[in-house]
């Protein structure tokens, strides 16, 4: 039976939410706070998980043209670049999983959202539109706007990320816990590199208490840059958080010759530095008519890159339940119940994998590294086999 979904924040998440329940015949309503579609953020990577929900939509030949698909994941010693662990990807991994892995810019793939959803008959995305409050009855699910404005559903579904509003209402949320580590993040255009300053892989670059990341974005126009590092201090969790371009520099200072190149090449008003603060699982994501999803649900540590692939799996899951439920409660549950052991997971071992980059004690490292290879790869299967369209929901 058709509903009347409500979507509370229109990012990532909240759009491939809206899509996938206009497929299903559902009429969706997405309030996004900011005006308009920007260019915020910086790189994604999408595996084979996020990117099967994305050919469900029809996008993936408009994600080949903006993307980049990387050869390997290649980790290196911080001083001489000498390789500690690989992680192949291109064919071989499309050819295993069945869809590629992506590089995409977080606005390219934004854009393309927005306007697929703009697009569809049954979706009506409200810019401008910061829900404040909610009430919910037996039978319906009321939003409340800050100009006043209210809109009734039959399901409202909170995709408004780490800060979420909704979540306040519905869980005693615990605060987050500062995790001692600040990113830094830039985009640097290639032509401002030294030719073929790198292959078409993930570089990261490990050491004592800090590491870097880089790949590249926009078919190969951009190199992505994201840099972690141990600190006491922050200036705040905001991704549009400017940092100093001479704070990193020194943050960095005698690491290995592709990250010191990177980080002069970065524009002064293009650095941006923010806190990362872990977020531990918690065991109540709705009521009966009101869910979480994606970082509202299961704000995930970057460190292996899964933050958004979660959001989009969470979409198409919940769409799944509600077509296989006979009410919107049901559906609440089983889509918990199917999603929690997941995204559990994959916050804890980003947690964990946080911690082995930034082994303090260089041999220490390089043996941490040894392990992994030791394991062949075995590790990584679970997130690239999972796939949100076909799996059995319990």
């Amino acid at each position: 039976m058709s509903k009347n979904v409500l979507i509370v924040g229109g990012g990532i998440g909240g759009l491939t939410a809206a899509l996938c329940l206009a497929r299903s015949g559902h009429q969706v309503t997405v309030f996004e706070r900011s005006s308009k579609v920007q260019d915020i953020g910086a790189g994604i990577q999408c595996g084979a998980n996020a990117v099967r929900v994305l050919d469900h939509l029809g996008l993936r030949h408009q994600i080949e043209q903006v993307s980049v698909k990387p050869r390997e994941i290649v980790f290196r010693d911080y001083l001489y670049g000498s390789p500690l662990y690989q992680v192949e990807l291109g064919k071989k991994y499309e050819d295993k999983y069945g869809a590629p892995y992506f590089h995409i810019h977080r606005a390219d793939l934004y854009a393309m959202l927005y306007e697929a959803a703009g697009a569809h008959s049954s979706v009506d995305v409200l810019t401008d539109s910061d829900v404040r409050d909610f009430e919910e009855t037996s039978d319906q699910v009321r939003v409340i706007l800050s100009s006043g404005e209210t809109f009734q559903g039959d399901l409202l579904i909170a995709s408004d990320g780490i800060r979420s509003t909704i979540r306040k209402q519905i869980h005693s949320d615990k605060s987050a816990v500062y995790t001692g580590n600040v990113a830094w993040r830039a985009t640097v255009a290639t032509n401002k590199l030294p030719a073929d300053f790198m292959p078409t892989v993930t570089t990261n670059f490990v050491g004592p208490r800090k590491h870097m990341v880089l790949y590249y974005l926009r078919a190969g126009e951009l190199l992505n840059m994201v840099g972690v590092v141990e600190k006491q201090s922050h200036a705040g969790d905001s991704w549009k958080s400017k940092g100093d371009v001479r704070e990193l520099q020194k943050d960095f200072s005698g690491w290995h010759p592709m990250v010191e190149t990177v980080i002069d090449s970065v524009e002064r008003d293009q650095c941006y530095q923010w806190a990362l603060y872990d977020h531990r699982p918690i065991n109540k994501w709705g009521t009966d008519r009101v869910v979480l999803l994606g970082d509202a649900a299961h704000a995930t540590l970057p460190f292996i890159a899964s933050g958004a692939a979660m959001a989009i799996e969470d979409a198409r899951i919940l769409d799944r339940c509600l077509t296989e439920c006979n009410s919107v409660k049901t559906a609440i549950k089983k889509y918990q119940f199917n999603r929690f052991d997941r995204t559990s997971k994959v916050q804890n071992i980003s947690r964990k994998f946080g911690k082995l980059y930034h082994i303090p004690n260089r041999l220490l490292l390089k043996t941490a590294f040894a392990g992994l290879r030791a394991l062949g790869g075995k590790k990584e299967d679970f997130l690239p086999e999972y796939d949100a369209n076909t799996i059995p929901l319990k």
